[in-house]
């Protein structure tokens, strides 16, 4: 131990390591504290079971601290925040209302063995405690008004996509067969711009004023939007009963994955705008014939100034339905390299917008501008993917 005496400071030096208390140990605090005094771990421990093998003396709670602590740490790999909480992990169960750290093997077990009955219960519980509660009193519940003075909740609806890349294995006749871990969570798929071999689907359902998470879907390779879709509607519902809101005055955006006529029926007849991906309907007729007419607005994009010449053309029946939906078409002059979105024909960029909302209500620019501030939930999608990658 080294002193160095200087009034009014005194400086301690010592060569023995002393580990420092991680950075975000206070927000993990913050949040078990949160979750037992809304005796949420009480319930998980009471109401979530599943078949155990090797787990000895853990039960859910014990795996369930730990995602939670990992989540929030913002840390790259479970081996990275175990050598952080390690020096810890006393303290850091205690806040759970534990006293072991289950080790990583024993988690990894946990995680391969958990099966779809226990996440539904989990995903009923978390989905009960946040109807249960609202998340301010006393307050205006924010929402979007349209121009007849219709209040309306409005949902983000998301299909995203992960790509994992895979090592070569060795296959040789004095080898046994490989096995790759992440065979039952990914499967070969469309991978997009994203670099890889097999790939994982997440479908997720955020109310874009609160930003509150409603639900989460997700499923190996190309998943199953449309089934994962009508799961999100239903998780939508249940927040509108809660709240006490009218299904007419919910608003779903939803990005081109969705965007055929087919899934209109998946929606329960709740209002939506969706980015269309159907651009056959550029050769019919009255199509055509509207977009030799003049536009019947123009839209400036407040950041790129970029200008879009958009066409509303309501009572179009898409294919695969008989159901008749509104489309604006926006247009506007090809960069120089390839759009990443539209399509490019003669030199013009042409956009879909698909909406059943009335045009007395929201003007064409209103759709186009309300889909286009989806932007702000990509960004909130993107911070939880750098929390928990």
């Amino acid at each position: 131990m080294t002193t160095i005496a200087y009034s009014p400071v005194n400086i301690q030096t010592s060569a023995q390591s002393v580990p420092s208390i991680p950075a975000w140990f206070g927000e993990v605090t913050l949040l078990a504290h949160h979750l037992n005094r809304q005796k949420i771990l009480e319930r998980i421990s009471e109401q979530v079971r599943f078949a155990r093998r090797r787990f000895g003396r853990y039960e859910v709670i014990d795996f369930l601290a730990v995602l939670f602590g990992y989540a929030i740490s913002g840390e790259r790999t479970l081996e990275a925040f175990y050598e952080r909480i390690n020096p810890w992990a006393s303290a850091f169960m205690a806040l759970f209302g534990r006293d072991r750290l289950p080790a990583r093997a024993t988690l990894s077990r946990f995680l391969a063995s958990l099966d779809q009955t226990a996440v539904e219960s989990l995903r009923t519980l978390f989905l009960n405690d946040l109807l249960a509660r609202p998340l301010v009193t006393g307050e205006h519940p924010g929402g979007l008004w349209d121009r007849q003075g219709n209040h309306f909740l409005v949902f983000d609806v998301d299909g995203t996509r992960e790509a994992a890349r895979q090592r070569a294995l060795p296959v040789t006749e004095d080898r046994p067969a490989p096995q790759r871990r992440l065979r039952p969570l990914c499967a070969p798929g469309y991978t997009g711009r994203k670099r890889g071999e097999i790939v994982r689907t997440r479908t997720t359902v955020l109310q874009a004023h609160t930003h509150q998470w409603i639900a989460t879907f997700g499923n190996p390779g190309n998943g199953e939007y449309r089934a994962e879709l009508r799961r999100a509607v239903t998780a939508i519902q249940s927040y509108l009963q809660a709240h006490h809101h009218p299904e007419a005055r919910a608003l779903l955006r939803l990005d081109g994955q969705y965007g055929t006529g087919a899934v209109v029926a998946d929606l329960a007849g709740l209002p939506f705008v969706m980015r269309g991906k159907d651009y056959q309907i550029l050769k019919r007729a009255e199509i055509q014939a509207r977009l030799k007419l003049p536009p019947d607005q123009h839209l400036t994009h407040p950041e790129s100034r970029m200008v879009r010449a958009l066409y509303d053309c309501p009572g179009l029946v898409l294919a695969s339905t008989q159901e008749s939906c509104r489309v604006v078409i926006a247009t506007h002059p090809a960069p120089n390299g390839k759009s990443r979105i539209g399509i490019t024909r003669s030199g013009v960029v042409y956009e879909l917008f698909v909406t059943k909302l009335s045009q007395s209500a929201f003007t064409a620019s209103d759709v186009v501008a309300l889909y286009l501030h989806r932007g702000a939930f990509e960004n909130a999608l993107a911070d939880e993917d750098r929390k928990v990658a």
